[in-house]
Formats: structure tokens, sequence, C-alpha cells
């Protein structure tokens, strides 16, 4: 498994299109460690879903109403949330926005 270079710079980092108003940004990773940037538009959503890795996130901008197992919050710029592994969850974006999220072990499936 290759790591990602040292420095990444945002304007060099592609953005993925992955459709229906969500796009994302691969940034540092190896095999323990992954950083990603995820935008939405108004109105996206990403679907409810489980993965086997922990997952902490951090509100760059927007709002959303989060969905985690049973529970569901409105989160804001500034906010965060933590996922353990296999936990269902997804949510809807309020208000266009990005995420930062922070998997361990790295979302192979991203790369």
């Amino acid at each position: 498994m290759r790591a990602s270079n040292v420095f990444q710079f945002e304007q060099e980092v592609p953005w993925e299109d992955l459709g229906n108003g969500i796009q994302r940004q691969v940034f540092g990773y190896d095999e323990t460690i992954m950083l990603v940037k995820a935008k939405f538009e108004k109105g996206a959503v990403g679907t409810m879903h489980q993965h086997p890795h922990v997952q902490v996130t951090y509100v760059e901008s927007g709002a959303f109403e989060m969905t985690i197992g049973e529970e569901k919050k409105i989160i804001r710029k500034g906010d965060g949330y933590y996922v353990k592994p296999n936990v269902i969850h997804g949510c809807v974006c309020l208000e266009a926005g990005t995420l930062v999220d922070a998997f361990s072990p790295l979302r192979e499936d991203f790369i």
C-alpha cells in the first residue's frame, strides 16, 4: 500500500464527482488513517450506510441533518461527530457545506 504525498494542496487535489450533489477530495492517508473532504449541495443525501472503519467528522461549513444509529441531530459549522465501526449512518444537507472525515483504517474503496 502506497501512502499519500507528505503535503496535499487543496487546489491540486482533484474533486471526484459522486453524483447527486456530492463531491469528494481525498487528502493524506496510509494504511491506518485517511482524511477526506466531502462537499454537499443543499438537498444532497448521504445515503444510510455502514463500514468497518472508525469515522470522526468535522463540519467545515453548512448544516446537515445527521443520523447515527437511532440518533438524529442537526449539525452545523464547527460541530462534529464520531461513528463506531459498522454503525449505520447518513445525512441530508440542509445548507450547502463541507464535511471533513477522518477514517481508520483508510477507506481502500476511495483510492
